[in-house]
């Protein structure tokens, strides 16, 4: 995902401003999560009525105080706005993770023609190798709210961050998608474990010997 923008600056909505120029502050803030590329601007009444409930989307969904973890989720403003101005004060009541383009950065444009953005607001959701999810997101975001994210992360095979250790130490994690029925396949029975382990007489001393004297494998 992060060569969507390689070569490019993305900044951070926050008061610094912060800007991620390397590869690895792209990577670290886009791979393995799923893109949000929001097409916008101030001077758009649409724009400015859906920016509140796409603001509410987001923050519900990566903000500690309505999850425990944040959702693997980036959203990039792709502003449409005629000038820098316009831009920065439509940016300032959105969220501080939120990351944008330099006004001045033509890519905004290539952006709008590769995904055919043909009108104003529109949500593309990128999968993380890239691919489209969905051209334009914005009326499911209106219809169901952070609802939809988990139906996007099932269709795009994030990557799940959260790996918890089991609780019930007396059967621990399979190692494999297949270990489960190999151990249903291969489990022996104790009690028919202790029976072919005796002889024929069931003498304790006759253990592993079968007909003949030879040893028998199982």
């Amino acid at each position: 995902m992060a060569c969507l923008f390689s070569g490019r600056v993305l900044i951070r909505n926050n008061s610094d401003q912060d800007e991620l120029d390397t590869e690895a502050e792209l990577s670290r803030r886009l791979e393995n999560r799923l893109v949000l590329l929001f097409f916008g601007a101030g001077s758009c009444p649409k724009c400015q009525a859906f920016a509140p409930i796409l603001r509410d989307f987001f923050v519900r969904l990566t903000d500690e105080f309505y999850v425990l973890r944040a959702a693997q989720l980036a959203l990039v403003y792709v502003s449409q706005d005629s000038t820098e101005e316009q831009q920065d004060l439509f940016l300032r009541d959105m969220p501080k993770k939120w990351l944008f383009l330099p006004f001045e950065d033509d890519l905004k444009r290539d952006l709008g023609r590769r995904f055919s953005v043909e009108r104003l607001p529109a949500v593309v959701v990128l999968k993380p190798n890239g691919d489209v999810l969905t051209l334009d997101a914005a009326d499911e975001i209106r219809r169901l709210g952070p609802a939809c994210f988990a139906n996007w992360q099932e269709a795009s095979e994030v990557l799940d961050r959260s790996f918890l250790l089991p609780e019930d130490l007396d059967d621990p994690a399979p190692r494999s998608l297949t270990e489960p029925l190999r151990r249903r396949k291969y489990r022996v029975d104790p009690a028919a474990r202790g029976v072919r382990g005796r002889g024929r007489g069931g003498d304790p001393g006759q253990e592993g010997e079968a007909e003949g004297g030879s040893v028998g494998l199982f």
